[in-house]
């Protein structure tokens, strides 16, 4: 199901969540939506969800509006919250039976859906929801999620938390949904998760400031990108960010991530670094990632 989003704005009384958003989702895609703690993405989710109904502008789901085609949207809907939302004091089994029986179907009507995701779980059938792992409780939720075949699926952070072997797993069945022609739309604080994602939209205080194929939105950017090591870090980041032809300077694991004036030569920048306190330092001039670009976008947001 393709989705459009126009002019879409949300407030909570002063605060406003959601500021005159417009996007398309393609029907079938898998789309990313990321941005920080507070950007709008649940709201967003919450929304689209037909949880909660947009102080201005709409969403239209195919051909279905979502305020007005709300019933007949929620049977074509599948959601997974960020937070773990099942019966804890059900089992596995259970919960599934239960959401089956919401949609009326059952668990092996659609069971070729589910298959490659309960089939994971389904040793652990008689177990209570509420004793499993992080990973697992995921895949439960994803299956309840797609127990009635929907024609979007809708999953807030649905790896926060989880271990790095269980997210890759995940973004596995994903792949093997989307090839089933469910639209996909799901929200993700990884960066890495991003790129695997046909298109994103980059949201920062409630405004998309971004939106393609993660692989397109790197190449148009004009960053200006080194990665230096050094043995003072902390002075090194402290002290380099006061310089005016830096643009941004974080920390990248064991390496400090410096954006700088797109004018610099080479000789130039290497000119800023060598005036820090640290002069057991290296540098090297890099292509930036997703990461990099996200924090470039919402640093020059945080400047205008």
């Amino acid at each position: 199901m393709n989705i459009s989003i126009n002019n879409l704005t949300h407030q909570y009384g002063a605060v406003t969540a959601l500021k005159n958003l417009n996007l398309k989702i393609p029907d079938g895609s898998l789309f990313g939506v990321i941005g920080p703690d507070g950007s709008g993405k649940t709201t967003l989710f919450r929304i689209l969800a037909t949880l909660i109904v947009p102080t201005e502008g709409n969403i239209s789901v195919g051909e279905v509006d979502v305020v007005e085609g709300m019933r007949a949207l929620r049977k074509q809907i599948g959601y997974m919250p960020g937070r773990f939302s099942l019966y804890p004091d059900l089992t596995v089994e259970e919960n599934l039976q239960f959401f089956a029986s919401i949609f009326g179907t059952s668990l092996t009507e659609h069971r070729s859906l589910i298959d490659a995701v309960y089939s994971q779980i389904e040793p652990f059938k008689s177990r209570k929801a509420g004793a499993l792992s992080g990973g697992m409780k995921q895949k439960l939720a994803l299956s309840c999620a797609l127990i009635h075949r929907p024609e979007l699926l809708i999953l807030d952070e649905p790896t926060t938390g989880v271990d790095a072997v269980s997210r890759r797993e995940f973004w596995d069945l994903l792949d093997l949904i989307q090839k089933e022609g469910i639209t996909t739309v799901v929200s993700t604080p990884y960066m890495d998760e991003a790129m695997r994602c046909g298109e994103v939209a980059l949201l920062f205080d409630g405004k998309l400031i971004a939106n393609d194929a993660p692989e397109n939105l790197i190449k148009k950017t004009e960053l200006h990108l080194w990665a230096v090591e050094s043995d003072e870090k902390f002075s090194f980041l402290q002290e380099v960010r006061k310089h005016e032809s830096v643009n941004w300077a974080f920390s990248f694991g064991e390496q400090i991530h410096v954006a700088v004036d797109k004018t610099l030569t080479e000789n130039d920048a290497r000119k800023i670094f060598d005036q820090q306190i640290d002069k057991n330092f290296s540098a090297k001039h890099i292509e930036p990632g997703i990461e990099d670009l996200f924090i470039d976008l919402t640093e020059q947001e945080v400047q205008a």
